[in-house]
């Protein structure tokens, strides 16, 4: 399947289902087939095809039914598509750029990191410790720790560019669609041991450690994320790719 060079690989995806949609394949009321299939059928990974399915259930062309499926609510018109969405970054592709820079950027802490770094991370741990214990969810502490590691790097073009990653992802309409779709909120405190694994390897400094341990953080949330937002086989074992991504790191 070609990428055109102004579309996001998912809005390619999108635009072969909603070509099914117009040609017949699918009628309104109909289940489509299973992500699974989808991917396999275009041969793309599972990830896109979620994120096509999120940006078509944006426009109201399908509807997401945990542990059914998703089925077909209207045909598409020549009507235009939701702007907001096409311009959207999925929340799989935010997550792989958020792997491939804070791992980095871990590593490159762990050479910089000071002691007055590494106590404000303990709080931050507290702080999501504590925010977890009353069901606050966390989020607020889980951003601050990202954030506090790209400050220990003391590269302030670094700190503005996770800055800019977290307000992408609240800006996103994707995001927001496809945790609407998740109601377990336990994976939080698996992500908590992460981030103490995080800061151990900063604690000791060792750059290889930190980089390893905060790309296998950032693996073990896509991996979630897929996993509990899947509709089609709440057993699904959430590949994102058929190669283990650590591999590709030093």
């Amino acid at each position: 399947m070609q990428t055109g060079e102004q579309k996001r690989r998912y809005q390619d995806v999108a635009q072969a289902i909603r070509e099914d949609l117009a040609k017949g394949r699918y009628a309104v009321g109909d289940r489509l087939q299973p992500e699974r299939q989808i991917s396999e059928e275009l041969g793309v990974s599972r990830s896109l095809v979620r994120e096509a399915m999120i940006m078509l259930e944006i426009e109201g062309l399908v509807d997401v039914r945990k542990g059914s499926g998703t089925y077909v609510l209207r045909l598409p018109t020549d009507a235009p598509a939701d702007t907001a969405s096409a311009a959207d970054i999925g929340p799989f592709e935010l997550l792989q750029a958020r792997q491939l820079i804070e791992s980095n950027i871990a590593a490159f802490a762990a050479t910089r990191v000071t002691k007055n770094d590494i106590m404000k991370m303990r709080r931050a741990l507290d702080q999501e410790r504590q925010e977890l214990a009353e069901g606050a969810g966390g989020e607020d502490a889980d951003e601050l720790f990202h954030m506090l590691i790209a400050e220990a790097t003391q590269n302030t073009a670094l700190l503005e560019m996770m800055r800019n990653l977290w307000q992408q992802r609240k800006r996103s309409r994707m995001w927001a669609t496809l945790h609407d779709r998740i109601f377990d909120d336990g994976y939080r405190k698996e992500w908590l041991e992460d981030h103490k694994a995080i800061l151990t390897a900063l604690q000791i400094k060792d750059p290889q450690e930190a980089r390893k341990a905060m790309w296998q953080h950032l693996e073990n949330v896509r991996a979630r994320l897929l996993a509990l937002s899947d509709v089609d086989d709440p057993s699904f074992d959430a590949y994102l790719f058929d190669q283990n991504p650590l591999a590709l790191q030093p």
